[in-house]
């Protein structure tokens, strides 16, 4: 009895280790072959990426060190979290989305203005140009569908294939949630220019890319694109699409200014001193759109709490701010209307003037949308 237990115990044990050896190669060949996690930053690349004091021991770095500081006792409690029900945080019914027809997106040479897709994805139509900010354009934002939740709306305001041409793209940083495989797909032939902060052209050069088509910036580096200037400016945050690429690329917030109109794009960050030194170098802005969603204690380092996107918005100096990376997916344990509700309570105290329209509403820098609390339908 005792040696069939022993011949059982030890089939177990080399079904589950070939199953584990399967299971990793499967993993290791996922990594290596699927487009989806990008390209590596070249030597060339990596030994110019030294002069920047935002890189240090071969990776890129926070003001000050700041760092995500997930010990076993975090990681070990955000897993419980995951595992435990999180009731509302994804809408009861999907999000219906305001259309936007293809014709009217071409033609239009009128006033500054800018249409939400949802998370941090915007199109910006300004001194008659067509500039994509963080187009994930996607359904699930992870490297397969398995991996992650399905976006909140079935349909976007528009489908990325009837965009007209687009003059330039800023991207915030690498993650799956900002920098979309599919959509750079889609949208490749029809950009001008790709501005990323540094290393990220990386990502878009193994997609097929032309090198000359890709502008990389540093904290602070500023280019000058037509009649508009595009600004790369500091965020508290990290990068990072596979399992240990960490630090390979730089993250960042945007500026973007018209000889009168100037617009703040938080990109994702926790809350820090960058802010009040954007607002002072390069405030007052028109409009800020500040990160507001997918937060928690246990990684506040890395993306703000509402009340801090509203402080944030005190520093930039914004006339009036949108809380943005919410209303599309679900990364964090909150309930998702969470983000909208505490920033508006917040900002009604400190008196910021604070927007939120619909997911395909045409936002005006010098107008307000009706703020019909739309969320509360969902």
């Amino acid at each position: 009895m005792i040696k069939r237990s022993l011949k059982f115990i030890k089939r177990m044990l080399a079904f589950f280790g070939i199953l584990f050896v399967v299971i990793g190669i499967g993993i290791l060949l996922f990594i290596n072959l699927s487009p989806q996690f990008g390209g590596t930053p070249s030597r060339t690349q990596k030994k110019e990426f030294t002069v920047s004091k935002n890189y240090k021991d071969g990776k890129f770095v926070n003001l000050g060190g700041v760092k995500m500081n997930m010990s076993f006792n975090s990681f070990a409690k955000m897993l419980k979290l995951y595992l435990k029900p999180q009731p509302h945080s994804i809408p009861n019914t999907d999000i219906l989305t305001q259309k936007i027809d293809s014709l009217h997106i071409a033609n239009y040479k009128e006033e500054t203005r800018l249409v939400w897709f949802g998370h941090s994805t915007f199109l910006l139509q300004m001194n008659a140009k067509n500039i994509l900010i963080d187009p994930m354009f996607g359904n699930v934002p992870a490297p397969h569908p398995i991996l992650g939740n399905n976006r909140f709306s079935k349909e976007l305001p528009i489908e990325v294939e009837k965009l007209p041409k687009i003059d330039a793209v800023l991207l915030s940083h690498d993650h799956y949630d900002h920098l979309d495989y599919g959509s750079i797909q889609k949208l490749k032939d029809k950009v001008s220019i790709f501005y990323t902060p540094l290393g990220v052209g990386a990502h878009l050069l193994e997609w097929g890319v032309p090198k000359e088509n890709i502008i990389e910036l540093d904290w602070w580096q500023e280019n000058i694109f037509d009649d508009l200037k595009f600004i790369c400016t500091p965020a508290q945050h990290f990068s990072g699409r596979s399992i240990n690429d960490g630090g390979n690329t730089l993250w960042s917030s945007w500026v973007i200014q018209s000889e009168t109109e100037n617009i703040f794009f938080s990109g994702d960050s926790g809350y820090g001193s960058h802010f009040k030194e954007i607002g002072e170098k390069y405030g007052p802005f028109n409009l800020g759109l500040l990160e507001c969603g997918q937060y928690n204690e246990l990684w506040s380092e890395i993306h703000m709490m509402p009340e801090e996107t509203a402080q944030a918005g005190i520093d930039i100096k914004a006339e009036k701010i949108m809380p943005i990376h919410w209303g599309a997916f679900k990364l964090a344990m909150h309930p998702w209307t969470d983000p909208v509700e505490r920033i508006l309570s917040k900002t009604h105290e400190l008196k910021i003037n604070t927007i939120v329209p619909k997911i395909g509403e045409s936002i005006f820098l010098d107008k307000n949308p009706n703020n019909s609390l739309w969320w509360k339908n969902e």
